[in-house]
């Protein structure tokens, strides 16, 4: 009798164990390339979220971006994901990358993401058209990178499949490809200053980064009013000459539609309440604000989120 006792206990003990490992939330994170934005900002809100939400673990996982997060978290291989509002408009319509409606919902707009063109030292190039004939990364496969390239260079009157001899790299493949000498140009969607492009113009400052206003207008009229047009310090940012209007877009966090509606109230709760510790990761982090936060149109606000916006209005 006593035998049996202590294996009953052992038992109960042991299926205690595996219900209290059972009850937490494993998250993952989609972000980019690892000197990206979206990688840094990725794996400080992980370090935020598994702080504050109580039995959660979360970590940040390195992808092309965009268009691969989308289909992981619409696949149950991501939680949370990073995209570019153009490419979620693209999956939440089943057009474009996507050859169907995917079930994703938003947590909050957070920050704006800026075209980057830059092109080698010695390349002769003053806008998106000049390119023609160049050696020309348009970003990796399944990347926002990639949409908004092929886009901005439709807009310029170039086909991104001929009209240049096209790669498809990576942030550090290309800032690498860039050293080697091995391509002209590359384009790149990302906060602004991106860790790799800082290295480059550390190491390359006769490097530059074109001027994309002129393309503005065409992006719109085929592609849609979320594209608008900002200014990057070029100082500021790279320690580079001058400054230069160039094309944005907004950057949402995106969930899966079946998310639990505490979960992601207690996300979008430290997405914003930890702005401070956010900030001290990447300065994008400073563009957060609730008002903000809920323009994620046409993506829809996931029901945890929106509760959070409606009791913290103002």
């Amino acid at each position: 009798m006593k035998r049996v006792l202590i294996t009953l206990a052992a038992v109960v003990v042991a299926l205690a164990a595996a219900a209290g490992c059972g009850g937490g939330n494993r998250l993952s994170i989609a972000t980019g390339g690892t000197t990206g934005v979206y990688y840094v900002y990725g794996g400080g809100l992980a370090k935020q979220i598994q702080s504050n939400v109580a039995n959660t673990q979360a970590t940040a996982s390195v992808t092309s971006a965009s268009v691969e997060n989308i289909k992981l978290l619409a696949t149950g291989k991501a939680d949370i994901g990073f995209s570019q509002t153009d490419t979620a408009a693209d999956a939440v319509n089943g057009v474009g990358s996507f050859t169907e409606k995917q079930p994703i919902q938003a947590i909050a707009r957070i920050y704006d993401n800026y075209a980057q063109v830059v092109v080698a030292p010695g390349v002769a190039a003053t806008k998106v058209a000049d390119l023609k004939g160049k050696r020309v990364s348009l970003g990796p496969p399944n990347s926002g990178t990639q949409v908004m390239a092929r886009r901005m260079m439709e807009a310029a009157g170039l086909n991104p499949d001929s009209d240049v001899t096209k790669s498809q790299l990576s942030i550090n493949e290309s800032v690498q490809a860039v050293k080697d000498g091995t391509i002209d140009a590359f384009f790149w969607v990302g906060g602004v200053p991106t860790a790799g492009i800082v290295d480059l113009a550390t190491s390359k400052p006769d490097m530059k980064m074109l001027d994309t206003s002129d393309v503005l207008g065409g992006m719109q009229t085929k592609f849609g009013k979320q594209y608008v047009t900002l200014d990057v310090d070029l100082a500021g940012s790279y320690k580079l000459t001058g400054a230069i209007k160039t094309m944005a877009v907004g950057n949402v966090l995106l969930v899966p539609d079946k998310m639990d509606e505490q979960l992601a109230y207690d996300i979008t709760k430290t997405l914003f309440e930890k702005k401070a510790e956010l900030v001290k990761v990447h300065s994008e982090a400073n563009k957060l604000d609730p008002k903000l936060g809920q323009q994620v149109e046409p993506v829809v606000l996931h029901p945890g989120a929106a509760r959070y916006f409606k009791e913290n209005q103002g």
